[in-house]
């Protein structure tokens, strides 16, 4: 870091970089352990329930004997990423000013890979804290051609996972949610840029993006469920090992009981 200057002031730091000088003296709070369990409670619903709102969830927990209003509820599922009747957790509220496509998979005959890839966002919970995880995965072969793990919902993680895919092939088809990531341009251009025909599912049906939902549950019942991860370094170690579990080894019945990688890779 050749251009630091131990003389200059945290203000001028700030300037040079373009940041708020008020973040540099921001310290992340701890969620509580409180807010933490509710989460994963919410987490394990929606996994099996994709269809599920605020309201159905809500009665759910109260059924089970777990106190909480759909207020509550409302509140961790935005924190979480997620919405009911809709296969990702790819926020609720999209921009109005972004551009939605159109639904491009139904009736279509998917019969070899790179043709339609799925992309989508899911939470993943550790024992005192949670992470998101995005991934791309081939719809034919469901091979998971690339994923990344963070922190935060931002955006920067979904183009890094967008482009280590398109790195190694480019798609006919890139379907995904209405969710704010996937609407913004910064997204869309990048596929624009491939001439990749853009789909998103149609909203309300939370089966549009079955392929991927079905990749979630795999993740979170045969890995993350069982594992109950403590930190972000051992969440990633699980996750790699996994998909490369899932991608090399692992027969799915749709595949005559082959891998992922034995149809997609030639």
């Amino acid at each position: 870091m050749d251009w630091y200057d131990p003389d200059l002031t945290i203000t001028e730091q700030a300037n040079l970089l373009s940041i708020n000088r008020t973040s540099l003296y921001y310290k992340p709070v701890q969620p509580s352990l409180e807010d933490v369990h509710m989460k994963h409670r919410i987490d394990e619903v929606y996994t099996k329930y994709p269809f599920y709102g605020s309201r159905r969830i809500t009665v759910h927990l109260n059924k089970r004997g777990v106190e909480i209003n759909r207020k509550a509820v409302q509140r961790h599922m935005r924190e979480m990423g997620i919405a009911g009747i809709s296969p990702g957790p790819n926020l609720s509220k999209h921009r109005l000013a972004h551009h939605t496509y159109p639904y491009l998979l139904r009736g279509l005959a998917i019969t070899r890979p790179n043709q339609v890839w799925a992309i989508d966002i899911t939470y993943i919970r550790m024992k005192q804290n949670w992470m998101y995880l995005v991934a791309v995965i081939d719809w034919y072969s469901r091979y998971v051609i690339s994923w990344e793990l963070d922190q935060v919902l931002e955006m920067p993680f979904v183009l890094h996972a967008m482009e280590r895919a398109l790195g190694q092939a480019t798609p006919e088809i890139m379907n995904s949610d209405q969710g704010s990531h996937f609407t913004s341009p910064t997204y869309t251009d990048l596929l624009k840029e491939r001439d990749i025909s853009i789909s998103m599912d149609g909203k309300g049906r939370a089966l549009d993006n079955i392929i991927i939902e079905r990749l979630w549950r795999n993740v979170k019942y045969e890995d993350i469920y069982l594992k109950e991860y403590s930190t972000p370094r051992a969440v990633r170690k699980g996750v790699r090992d996994y998909f490369i579990f899932y991608n090399e080894e692992r027969p799915h019945q749709s595949l005559e009981d082959h891998s992922p990688a034995e149809i997609y890779l030639p």
